[in-house]
């Protein structure tokens, strides 16, 4: 089943602005049923988890909802989904539980693909500890994370790799699964950033081999907050800094204070209208599948405006598109001769196209391919991207190269 984009959009009070919005990859425009489902929340009469006040009640059937709907969306265990303030702050702290286990001697393996999200928080860990930190680089040409450059990193004294499962600058899908297996078999864990890829594409944890896996629901529709999953049993043997009278269960240790249940509810919201995109002739009970067949509807609309971007932005001698990755999501890094990023972005934003540049957090990708700290433009696509927005960034990005 196709996607109607005109219907989705509809579901979009922003996109009511007349604004071309390519900054879904910093965070997706919201639909408004996830906004109605944020301010029943908070005026319906909340307080802490419990059962015996109607409050109590709502507040614990909100949290279990929010987890059985993650679970839907990257096919894992409910009891396994910790929610945080953001992937950023989620992957803080599970670098400082499994930190508690490492040492001198040990290792630590990141890559100059991913966002400084997971690659800071296991940099800083492995140093307090005295771990050793082992970097992988990319192909600067192609954007490429290769799985052998991975593997040779690896050794019997490896304890973790983080890598990216999307490069949130250059669209670069690496090879995850095959990647797991060499960690594995090197008896280590495996941490994916699911952040980008997690809006574009059907997830699997298990299938990817992802021991834990973040993402966070802004980038998907959703509020603004991450989360991060795991089997339970591989939470049950972490073991976080924590106050004495909060809850030792899992997932509830690794959650720090009361949970935002507002927001946790517009994250159940933002999954349910994501399953209902293009659900095909899945059983409207069985949210998994429908979630599944809407999501396969995204990446084929999304590949076609993919193609249609990149196909006008090779035709303008002035542009220069960094990385050119074989699977991708839909996600463009580029230049334009003459012109630098902040240039590129105020003149598109007066044509009312929303494209801005930086080196989004991928500091160490940036540096890499030798852009330094001032980065480049970032396009990325999203459901509600038509092709007339397409058509309009090409446009302005032509009239300014001349």
């Amino acid at each position: 089943m196709s996607l109607d984009v005109d219907r989705v959009r509809a579901d979009f009070p922003a996109l009511q602005q007349g604004v071309a919005f390519f900054d879904g990859p910093g965070g997706t425009q919201v639909p408004r049923q996830v906004a109605e489902a944020v301010a029943a929340t908070m005026t319906a009469g909340l307080s802490n988890r419990g059962t015996v006040t109607a409050a109590q009640r709502r507040a614990d059937a909100v949290t279990l909802g929010a987890r059985a709907a993650v679970a839907d969306l990257l096919g894992c265990d409910p009891a396994g989904v910790v929610f945080a303030r953001s992937a950023t702050q989620a992957t803080y702290d599970v670098s400082r539980a499994l930190a508690k286990q490492w040492g001198p001697g040990d290792e630590v393996v990141v890559t100059r693909l991913d966002h400084d999200s997971n690659i800071r928080p296991w940099v800083q860990a492995a140093e307090r500890v005295g771990a050793t930190v082992r970097w992988v680089g990319f192909d600067p040409s192609t954007g490429e994370l290769g799985v052998d450059d991975v593997r040779a990193a690896l050794s019997e004294r490896t304890r973790l790799v983080a890598v990216t499962g999307a490069s949130n600058v250059l669209g670069t899908r690496p090879d995850v699964p095959a990647i797991a297996a060499a960690v594995h078999a090197a008896g280590a864990l495996l941490y994916v950033d699911g952040v980008h890829l997690t809006p574009h594409a059907p997830v699997d944890v298990a299938a990817l081999g992802a021991d834990f896996y973040a993402c966070s629901p802004y980038k998907l529709f959703g509020p603004h907050h991450g989360l991060v999953v795991a089997a339970p049993q591989l939470w049950d043997g972490l073991h976080p800094d924590k106050l004495v009278p909060s809850s030792d269960a899992v997932p509830e240790r690794f959650e720090l204070g009361t949970l935002p249940y507002e927001l946790l509810a517009g994250t159940t919201a933002a999954i349910d209208h994501l399953a209902g995109l293009a659900p095909g002739d899945a059983p409207r009970d069985d949210r998994r599948a429908r979630l599944l067949a809407s999501m396969r509807a995204v990446e084929e609309h999304e590949a076609r405006l993919l193609d249609r971007l990149l196909t006008g932005l090779r035709g303008i001698e002035a542009v220069t598109l960094h990385g050119d990755p074989a699977q991708r999501t839909p996600t463009v890094f580029f230049s334009v001769a003459g012109h630098p990023g902040h240039e590129v972005q105020a003149h598109l934003a007066a044509l009312g196209v929303n494209a801005p540049a930086s080196h989004f957090y991928a500091i160490e990708a940036s540096r890499w391919l030798g852009l330094g700290d001032d980065g480049a433009v970032r396009a990325g696509l999203a459901p509600y991207t038509s092709d007339e927005d397409v058509d309009r960034l090409l446009a302005g990005v032509a009239a300014l190269a001349g």
